[in-house]
Parts: structure tokens; sequence; C-alpha cells
């Protein structure tokens, strides 16, 4: 099965070590998945312009519905393929109703989810998201961001560069980062070096203004200087889980309205697998249902949240433990190989309506005979 994905993508953020994990999990079981577009240097992607040899068409939709450097000669391609064999991933909710959570917001007003709405509409029947819990019938659970077992790097205890270190972009999370500084605050000398890495953490970025977007890259940048916290600049997504690495523990923090809507994103995947303590600022019921009971252990408590972090300092061997069991979950239940072989006769309730071999199969392709001689029509 070749599927290939239409998507934005970046150098410091987004998918892309995600998208480099499916294309390795698709190779390993036979299958193919490109990235439609022509190579982009300092993107390292597998780049394809061969829309019509696709079985599947799938669209990545995260902050955009516009395709970089797109233009119509782009869209006259990738028309070719039908709407049945189009998938849209809809990654931050925007096929919604208005959600609104603590200054966080998936669209500014109704016009602009309208909108939304109608381009994904227009493009398929099949609009998936990935949250357990989608808040339209019409939505189907697909947790595209999943685990990639050859991330993991062996846990190790000392040697550590950072205490705490943060990788990833300001936008909408000061609230969650500013809850785990709090943390930290009263045992400040026993974490060590606090770094966060990415845009907007000490100064907005450059497309904020314009996009008038100031508000979601809000930062207290004079309480992070009290706390002696380091802003980094981006890395390329090629290092995200060697940079996880340097520090006993990273955060994984959610927007307001990820929360809400219980949406998934790379980093919930990302962390688990490098040599780190994942710090989950999330509730209990939101941890569970993707890690299982073993994470609560990892769970930022409300009360005394200082000693969470003291211990996870002082118990590494305790902590690793619990780290190799989420490990186990996420590889058996949330990998890219899991997600590109889940049964079609499976009934769990939590696994996704439509996955990019089975069920992606029987939903959006016919059956054919024989790859090789077979052409779609």
């Amino acid at each position: 099965m070749r599927v290939m994905f239409v998507y934005w993508a970046f150098e410091d953020q987004g998918s892309g070590l995600l998208i480099n994990g499916y294309t390795r999990a698709a190779e390993e079981l036979g299958h193919e998945v490109v990235v439609y577009g022509q190579p982009v240097p300092n993107i390292p992607l597998k780049y394809s312009m061969d829309v019509e040899s696709a079985d599947a068409l799938v669209y990545i939709f995260e902050w955009t519905t516009d395709l970089l450097r797109g233009d119509n000669l782009d869209f006259a391609r990738l028309s070719k393929i039908p709407r049945r064999r189009t998938v849209i991933l809809d990654g931050d909710g925007n096929y919604n109703d208005l959600v609104s959570v603590d200054g966080d917001y998936n669209h500014r007003d109704e016009a602009s989810r309208d909108k939304w709405i109608a381009i994904c509409d227009s493009l398929s029947d099949k609009i998936c998201q990935p949250t357990l819990q989608p808040l339209r019938r019409n939505v189907r659970t697909f947790l595209f961001y999943s685990y990639n077992p050859h991330w993991e790097v062996p846990l190790a205890h000392g040697g550590k560069e950072f205490g705490m270190l943060y990788v990833g972009h300001s936008k909408f999370r000061w609230r969650a980062m500013e809850r785990v500084l709090r943390a930290a605050e009263p045992i400040r000398d026993q974490v060590g070096r606090i770094g966060v890495v990415g845009h907007g953490w000490d100064a907005l970025p450059p497309w904020a203004a314009p996009m008038k977007m100031e508000d979601a890259y809000y930062t207290d940048t004079e309480y992070m200087r009290k706390l002696h916290v380091e802003a980094l600049p981006p890395i390329p997504f090629q290092q995200v889980i060697q940079w996880m690495s340097k520090a006993k523990f990273n955060p994984i923090l959610s927007r307001p309205t990820f929360v809400r809507m219980r949406i998934v994103t790379p980093r919930f995947f990302e962390t688990p697998a490098a040599d780190t303590f994942p710090l989950f600022n999330l509730d209990d019921a939101y941890a569970n249902e993707i890690y299982g009971k073993a994470a609560l252990e990892l769970v930022l408590p409300e009360t005394n949240p200082h000693e969470k972090i003291a211990d996870m300092l002082d118990r590494p061997e305790h902590y690793a433990g619990i780290v190799h069991r989420i490990r186990g979950r996420l590889a058996a239940e949330h990998s890219q190989q899991q997600r590109l072989t889940v049964p079609r006769t499976s009934t769990t309730s939590q696994w996704p309506h439509v996955n990019l071999d089975t069920r992606l199969r029987s939903t959006v392709v016919p059956k054919r005979t024989h790859r090789s001689t077979t052409r779609w029509t």
C-alpha cells in the first residue's frame, strides 16, 4: 500500500520526526509512505510528486489548510485522487465548533471555523482527529501522533546537562509551563539547569505580529529570568529526542483547548522514548487513557507538586521502571507499526476507526488483486 501525506512541513517544529517514523515503519511492513512535494534540503522527508500511484491521500491539517508554496497546479495533481481514497487528519481539533479555554481557541470567529470545515468537507468524508473523545459525531478517532520503539534511548541517570528541559514552542503553553516552574521553584537549586528550546519563549516569533498572534505566544519573561530559565533556539526535528535526553526530566504540556478536546500531540510519544523522565502536566484520566495506570506516578499533583519532582530526582531507578512500563504499553498499543497493522477484527473501543492498513484499506480503497498489475480508477 502506498500512502501519500500532504503536509506543510517545518524544519524545527511540527510532525517531521513522526512522519519519518511512519516512513520507516511502512517499509518494514512492505508498504510505502511519502510526502507530496519536491525535496526540501533542510527538511529531510521522503518526497514524491507521483500522486496517481498513491492508494490513499492523507491531508495533515494542523495550523493551516494551505500547502507550502502550493498553487493551482498542485491542486490539479492532488484532485486526481478521489475523495473515497482521501482522509483528513485534523491535528489541532479545528474541525469543531468554537472551542475557547483560558485564552486559547481553535478559531477566532465563526467565519474562520466555517471556512475550515468547508475545506475539509470538500476534500473527504473521512475526518479524523488525534483524540479518543471527538466532539463531533462525524469525526473519527485516529491517534496519528504515535510512538516508535526505534526512537528509544537507554535510560541513564547521570551526566545530565540539565535538570529540566522542554522542547517545543510556547504557543498557548505558558499557563502549563508556569505551573511546572512554580512546582520547581521551592527546590530550584536541587533541579539544576532549566531550559526551554523552541520559538516564542523569550521573544515573539517573527510571524506572531503579522498573524496577530501575540497573545498566543505570551510568556512571563521576568519570572523566567528570576528562575534562571535558559531560552534556547529551535532545533531540527531530527534532534528532538537527543535534546530531551540532555535533561533529568521533561514536562509534557498541552494547550488548554487540547486538554478540553483530549487531543494528543507528537511530544506525548516522543518524550517517553528519550533518556529522561516525562513529567505529565495532565490530569489523571488524560494520562491514564494514553499511558496506562503506571503513568499516574509521573503526573504532577495539585498538592505539593515540588515533592513529586524531588522524588523523581532522588529515586531515578524507581521512575526508570515506570518509564519502561510506559514504553512497553506505547509500543504495543500506540506505535506507528501498530497503526499500520491493527487487525480489522479488533473491537477494542480505543483503537482508531481508521488506520493506514486494514482499516484505511477497507474504508478508503477497494480491494485489488495484484499491486503491480492493477491500476486505480
